[in-house]
């Protein structure tokens, strides 16, 4: 299963099925997005170093490096940076 450091502070597992934010959301962080489709480039963020392949077709507007995480999956380990997220609330 490919890791995925974010920000370069926390490292994470992605199943291969998963998008990018979906990994994101099952390792309680919440990640800023919109769409889940590729359509309003909220969750953009820029690909350090790996490999990705799109599930999706991007409509958002991206710059060399950016990625749409909504519509991503990590093809290998990977690093991203700009990632907008918090934690999740923990309820008792």
């Amino acid at each position: 299963m490919p890791s995925i450091k974010i920000n370069g502070i926390t490292t994470i597992q992605s199943h291969p099925s998963n998008t990018i934010l979906e990994t994101l959301e099952r390792a309680e962080l919440e990640p800023e997005y919109n769409c889940r489709d590729g359509h309003c480039g909220a969750c953009r963020c820029t690909l350090i170093s790996g490999e990705v392949e799109y599930v999706g077709f991007a409509m958002a507007y991206t710059q060399e490096k950016e990625i749409l995480p909504c519509i991503c999956r990590a093809k290998s380990d990977i690093e991203v940076k700009d990632v907008k997220y918090t934690l999740k609330e923990r309820r008792a």
